[in-house]
């Protein structure tokens, strides 16, 4: 953690995909966050699990990673749900409650997904 920041940076964890469950019924915000281009896409992502068709559930990871949607990006949580003008740290703090959210909901919050993210925050200081 650099001294000008006054949180963790947010570090996606290998091996987790809690974000790549898109079910809309347990994401009605990332809907209502979504332009209608970009909502028509994410429900087109959206396999009969819930589960992005393009996570590959054995290697727990994106086969798109490159080319995955803006929505998709971590960098761009704060564009769909906040605002631009703020400061990395709201970026990044923002990103880090949906991860704990989404890892919660997938895993537990006694997970080792959890224990892992948890882990690679507390790293930076």
């Amino acid at each position: 953690m650099s001294p000008s920041r006054s949180g963790p940076s947010w570090r996606c964890i290998e091996g987790c995909g809690a974000c790549c469950r898109l079910d809309p019924g347990q994401r009605p915000e990332a809907l209502e966050a979504l332009s209608p281009e970009q909502r028509e896409r994410y429900l087109a992502l959206v396999g009969s699990d819930g589960w992005c068709i393009h996570y590959d559930s054995g290697g727990r990871r994106c086969r798109i990673y490159e080319e995955r949607p803006d929505f998709c990006r971590v960098a761009n949580l704060i564009s769909l749900f906040g605002s631009t003008d703020r400061e990395p740290a709201d970026a990044d703090a923002l990103a880090i409650h949906c991860c704990l959210q989404h890892i919660r909901s997938e895993y537990g919050g006694r997970s080792r997904e959890m224990k892992r993210f948890l882990r690679a925050l507390r790293q930076q200081s």
